[in-house]
């Protein structure tokens, strides 16, 4: 016979509590009016037409990456557009020479951040020079495996601790990835040794096409953060003033050397999870996209900015014209980059290669002459 559960330890009552302390933090409305002036981050013009534009710059990349996708002539693709508030407004909160650690997805972070366009997309073709940074880019190429990301942002910003530089460095993930093992172990790690980092979960409600309530039985995501004794904030993702008011105090309190902060951003992407063969339509309904695209960050920022009289239709269609031949410009020059051989796979295997190595470099190299 089951035992009674003894009601007086309030069970249910702890988790929502738990929940009340992670309300999403909203600035700016779907209509583009300010909610919230006390955390209003009092953005100058010009700054607020930077944001703007490097949101524009986003979807533009987005939209001309999946057809170019769809033309075969990129290889892997994770759509961002919905995603753009999340994304560019939280690393316009950051420092270039501050340590990015992008997933798959945050190719408009890393290139914001100083990677040149063309080897974003000598990376998604899965082209080597993809991968060759300068040394002066503070970032890591985009992490492949779900959740490692956050490890890595860990150990680094214990690093930048211990030689006491003025820096943080700043990762993210999916509502996914902090369902995996890395995500704990690197905030608890952090946590721990006081690590200036600061953890994005981009929520846009499903890994790849597990609903984010199928993942977990966590009311928030921000939440999370309570378990490693790590502040935790969930935002409005599709508010680029809340994102960067947010991310800009995170990135404050980690420099002052009080630890990390985990971040979740509900967001959304408006279309599949990656052009490999994901059809969203297959688990959301079109309720679910109509709700969405009232709330497109784009769309609020856009009318912020034209009721400030800071922004209008003329500017958009220029800073569009010129964002288009700059993508058209690294694309050519992707094209141009000589194709990779089996010799130059074989080389980069190890920093000095092995005896049969060698051999089998060799004897590519003698076929690759004819």
């Amino acid at each position: 016979m089951a035992k009674k559960v003894n009601t007086a330890l309030s069970f249910e009552t702890q988790i929502q509590n738990i929940d009340q302390l992670f309300q999403p933090i909203q600035i700016l409305n779907e209509a583009g009016e300010i909610v919230n002036d006390a955390l209003d981050p009092k953005l100058s013009d010009d700054e607020l037409v930077t944001l703007f534009k490097q949101m524009l710059w986003s979807r533009a990349l987005n939209d001309r990456s999946a057809t170019l996708a769809r033309q075969g002539r990129l290889g892997f693709f994770a759509p961002t557009a919905g995603q753009e508030a999340s994304q560019v407004a939280s690393h316009y909160a950051f420092d270039t020479n501050d340590v990015l650690f992008p997933g798959y997805r945050d190719i408009p972070q890393l290139v914001l951040h100083g990677l040149d366009l063309y080897k974003a997309f000598l990376w998604s073709r899965g082209h080597v020079e993809g991968n060759h940074y300068d040394a002066s880019l503070k970032a890591m190429p985009p992490q492949i495996i779900i959740g490692a990301q956050i490890v890595q942002a860990a150990g680094v910003a214990l690093g930048l601790k211990k030689r006491e530089k003025k820096q943080v460095a700043f990762t993210y993930t999916g509502d996914g990835g902090s369902s995996q093992g890395d995500f704990y172990e690197g905030v608890n790690f952090a946590g721990s040794f006081k690590a200036p980092a600061v953890f994005y979960i981009q929520n846009n409600g499903y890994a790849i096409s597990t609903p984010r309530k199928v993942q977990t039985a966590a009311l928030t995501l921000g939440q999370k953060a309570v378990a490693a004794g790590v502040p935790g904030f969930v935002v409005d993702g599709m508010d680029a003033l809340a994102v960067y008011t947010v991310s800009k105090a995170a990135r404050e309190y980690a420099l002052a050397g009080n630890g990390p902060v985990v971040i979740e951003t509900l967001t959304s992407r408006f279309g599949p999870h990656s052009l490999s063969g994901d059809d969203p339509k297959r688990y959301r309904d079109q309720a679910s996209f109509d709700e969405w695209d009232k709330k497109d960050p784009l769309i609020r920022m856009r009318h912020y900015l034209t009721a400030k009289g800071i922004w209008n239709e003329a500017d958009e269609v220029a800073y569009i014209e010129q964002v288009d031949q700059e993508i058209k410009e690294a694309v050519a020059k992707a094209d141009a980059t000589p194709r990779q051989k089996v010799s130059d796979f074989l080389k980069s295997m190890f920093e000095e290669p092995t005896a049969p190595l060698k051999e089998q470099i060799a004897y590519f190299e003698t076929k690759e002459a004819k």
